[in-house]
Formats: C-alpha cells, structure tokens, sequence
C-alpha cells in the first residue's frame, strides 16, 4: 500500500507551495516537478553603461515603474539584432527599480517551459508582490505549438494576466516565427488570410514593440570606454581603438556583446577583477 501511495503521489503530486518570495529578488521557473528556485545574484550590469539605448531605456523603464507602483503597464517585446543588450536592458530596469525602493520581483521562464505557465501564474497570482515574468530568446519554429500556451500569458483566457504580472520577452524575430513559416502558411491554406493571423496574432499581444538595431563604431567604442571607465580599466584612446577594431574584426561582428568580451579580455590582461 505504501509503494501505491508513492506511485500515487508521483503521478499527481500535491500542490506547488509558493515559496519565500522574500528570500531572494528573482527566480527561475522549473518543472518536474515545478518549483520556483531563488537567484541571489542577478547577472547583469548598471542601467548606465547601456550605450545606445537612450530611447528604448527611457520607454521599458517608465513601463516598468508604472507597473511597480500598481498601475497599468504594458507586456513587452524587445526584437532585433543579436547582442545589442536586449536581455541585459531589462535585468538592468529591474536592478535600478530594487535600488530605488520600489519593490519587484524578476521571474525567468525557458521557453521550452510555456506549455507550464499556467501553473506559474497561479502561484504568482496568489502573492502580493509584482512579477516580470522575462523569456530570454523567445522564438518558435515550424511545428512548434508552445505558442498557444502564451495567448493566454499575454490576453485570452477567462483569467487572463494577473494583474501583479507583466511579460517580458526578448526575440530575434519580430514575429516570433520564421518569415518562411508565415509564407509556408500563406502559401498553403484554404484561408490564408486567417492561418497568417493565427501566426502573427502573438506579437501583435505585446503592447510594447522596442526595436534593437546594430550599433555604428562610434557606438561601439563609446560601450568599451564606459566600461574601462565604470571598472577602472586604464586605456588610452588609440590602444583602445585599434585593439578593438581588431578584436570586432576577427569576430565578424560588432554589437554589445561583442564589446562586452573585448573588455573582458581587457580587463584580465590588464588585472583588473569585474565581477
């Protein structure tokens, strides 16, 4: 009887227990079994050392204050090119809102987690504190059906979002989906109006569309300077410019990211600790 009962319990294991939510700022969401686990330190960097993203900060943070001070905000997407500090803006925002006082809670959720949220959102729903439940990288492909399950994160369903969550997402894609899955789409159905709509209609539930675009030189650079600066780093101008050129160089690239791990070299070299 009591291997039974085990079995049972494993089967259909009692209900989440919401956790200490005091304990710590941010959480990640885990399944089988589900648990919210606590993140004492939160990877990021200061909200002023992201170079470029004047407007795009202003905006995600005047939402995200609006929301932590119990009035209405906006869920948010955050598209565009790779490495130019989509994820970082928005653990950033959450960092400088817990230093002024205004307490919010960051949740990550993996993507491959979505068909779960519901159950998330249940247990948040019961707390008295205010959420960002933040997707890092969030895109589907051709027969990927977790897109249904975030409909209702974002508008449908009869409960709808609580109303202490907001979503946050960040995406290559503006749409979330392959340009060739929505011509695949078009191309293919009775009604091709109506299988583009089921397709597009995800993005379009994000009241905020905050675009990332490739950084210019003169961007790059400035990131790498605020850094040397902000850490103690000690460069002159044209070391740094030619050694940074280089280094954008041989990656093939020049974004945020990349400036990041050139100041990471630079610092390690130079002896300099930035964590």
């Amino acid at each position: 009887m009591d291997r039974i009962a085990a079995a049972l319990e494993r089967m259909a294991p009692a209900p989440l227990r919401a956790p200490d939510f005091d304990a710590a700022e941010a959480f990640v969401w885990h399944v089988a079994p589900d648990r919210l686990e606590p993140v004492q330190t939160v990877s990021r960097i200061p909200l002023d050392l992201l170079v470029g993203l004047d407007r795009t900060r202003d905006t995600l943070l005047a939402n995200t204050e609006q929301f932590a001070r119990g009035l209405p905000a906006n869920n948010a997407l955050l598209w565009g090119a790779r490495g130019m500090g989509k994820s970082s803006i928005v653990k950033a925002i959450h960092g400088d809102l817990q230093a002024r006082g205004l307490a919010l809670k960051l949740v990550e959720l993996q993507r491959e987690d979505l068909p779960s949220v519901s159950r998330l959102l249940n247990l948040l729903r019961a707390s008295d504190h205010r959420f960002i439940l933040f997707c890092d990288d969030l895109s589907f492909s051709h027969d990927d059906q977790h897109y249904k399950s975030l409909k209702a994160v974002l508008d449908g369903g009869i409960e709808g979002r609580p109303d202490n969550v907001v979503f946050y997402a960040t995406s290559n894609r503006r749409h979330l989906m392959p340009r060739d899955m929505i011509e695949n789409e078009r191309g293919s159905a009775i009604n091709p109006a109506e299988a583009v709509e089921e397709k597009v209609s995800l993005s379009d539930r994000f009241g905020l569309w905050l675009g990332f675009h490739p950084c210019d030189q003169d961007s790059y650079l400035a990131m790498i300077r605020g850094y040397c600066d902000a850490y103690g780093v000690k460069i002159d101008d044209d070391t740094l410019r030619a050694e940074a050129i280089e280094w954008q160089a041989t990656r093939g690239a020049r974004s945020g990211r990349v400036a990041w791990q050139y100041f990471t070299d630079l610092a390690g070299r130079r002896g300099v600790r930035i964590g």
